[in-house]
């Protein structure tokens, strides 16, 4: 029988918390590791592998290169040498017009004012040539009539000298020296009349000279009232010009024309681009030159136009690199290049940017795979092909390849699912983000 000082180490109906904690624990970790081990055991992971299908499809070697649409035939709109222009009337830009369209007009006013006081100037010299000839008439007849007396003068003294024998010899020799002195008054007249004429044709010419030189202004001021408007050649679209005289803001590019400008001699305002042939101006790089050549087809995606491609023509390389500064100390070489457009479309404009892929070469009805799809497996192309759930190593041969595609000339026919990458490679990393 127990003491009754002495405590019992355990109530009845009660647990030791101790061993409860002890067998709670032993159950829990049971359990874990049961669950680890299910995972790892019985567990399955699902892995993602990216595949694709052999298919038959033309295969292409291409060299990609970007380009702006331009036309073929582009007329430009220069000022004309014409004084004092400033534009009063501007065609939008972007706006269609037809031939003949009036696209810059210059203020006319002041050469209004030309013709006018040109006129007057013409006006004023036939005046004056009328006046000179009307004075010349009056002193040729006064001449004329000096001629007349001193003829007659001369015929007189003749006659009295005639009658020498009749008079004296006194008589007779001063009648013989009147001959001569009547001689002489009519040479004189003569060489008066002569100089009179002269002066009278130098102040003629004189006149009609200033004459010619009004007329020459007239038509020169008519000529600069009739240029005062700068038509459309060619149906087109007008494009303005950069006006390089302008104020513009600091970094902005530069504005174009606008009505109110004052225009220079020879100052390019505006473009009128003809838009039935047009062709895309291409940049080829220098590791590109030697692969392309004339004639080659080139086929087009305008970004302004994405949902349809065009077809052009390679018919123009540049013999010569175009050097480009980029801010380096080593500029880039480029060779200008141009194909033309086959089909256009109503909604291709000038100034367009374009991705361009001109076609080296092109093989149709051709069995391509990915170029991601081929592995080397032994130092030999290979592919992991899909059967069912697995994947099947399986060697094959190959032929040419671009940037995209390869050729596949045997181990796979039309159809057959290949992956991208390698499924263990895919597996380890899907594991890793578990």
């Amino acid at each position: 029988m127990a003491s009754k000082d002495q405590r019992p180490s355990q109530r009845l109906g009660k647990s030791n918390p101790r061993r409860a904690k002890i067998i709670t624990w032993t159950v829990a970790l049971a359990l874990c590791g049961g669950a680890i081990v299910a995972y790892r055991y019985t567990g399955t992971t699902v892995v993602e592998v990216p595949v694709a299908r052999v298919r038959r499809a033309e295969f292409i070697i291409s060299v990609h290169t970007r380009g702006d649409i331009k036309s073929t035939r582009s007329v430009i709109l220069k000022a004309p040498q014409v004084p004092g222009l400033r534009i009063v009337h501007l065609a939008d830009s972007g706006r269609p017009v037809k031939k003949g369209e009036v696209v810059v007009e210059f203020d006319g006013s002041q050469q209004d004012q030309y013709v006018i006081s040109r006129t007057t100037n013409v006006r004023a010299a036939d005046g004056d040539i009328t006046q000179t000839k009307a004075t010349q008439t009056i002193d040729n007849e006064a001449d004329a009539m000096n001629k007349m007396s001193s003829e007659y003068d001369l015929e007189r003294s003749k006659l009295d000298a005639s009658k020498a024998e009749v008079l004296s010899a006194i008589d007779g020799e001063k009648n013989r020296i009147q001959v001569g002195v009547s001689e002489g008054l009519l040479q004189t007249v003569k060489a008066s009349i002569n100089a009179h004429q002269v002066g009278q044709q130098a102040d003629l010419s004189r006149l009609n000279q200033r004459k010619d030189k009004a007329v020459r202004d007239l038509n020169t001021a008519q000529s600069y009232l009739s240029m005062i408007q700068l038509r459309a050649p060619n149906d087109g679209i007008v494009n303005l010009l950069p006006n390089f005289r302008s104020q513009g803001s600091f970094g902005q590019s530069t504005p174009p024309f606008k009505e109110g400008d004052n225009a220079w001699t020879g100052a390019e305002i505006a473009e009128i681009p003809d838009l039935s042939e047009m062709y895309v101006d291409l940049k080829l790089e220098e590791v590109d030159r030697g692969k392309v050549k004339l004639g080659q087809d080139v086929r087009i995606r305008v970004d302004a136009i994405p949902d349809k491609e065009f077809t052009a023509t390679l018919d123009w390389i540049s013999p010569i690199a175009a050097l480009i500064f980029k801010g380096g100390s080593t500029a880039e070489k480029t060779f200008p290049a141009r194909a033309t457009i086959a089909r256009l479309d109503p909604r291709l404009r000038p100034g367009m940017s374009a991705s361009t892929e001109i076609i080296i070469e092109r093989k149709p009805n051709s069995l391509l795979i990915p170029s991601r799809a081929s592995f080397a497996k032994n130092g030999k192309p290979a592919v992991f092909q899909q059967v069912g759930k697995a994947f099947v190593t399986r060697q094959i041969e190959l032929g040419k390849q671009n940037d995209e595609d390869v050729i596949v000339t045997g181990g796979l026919k039309d159809g057959d699912v290949v992956t991208l990458e390698n499924p263990a490679e895919s597996a380890k990393r899907a594991k890793k983000k578990l």
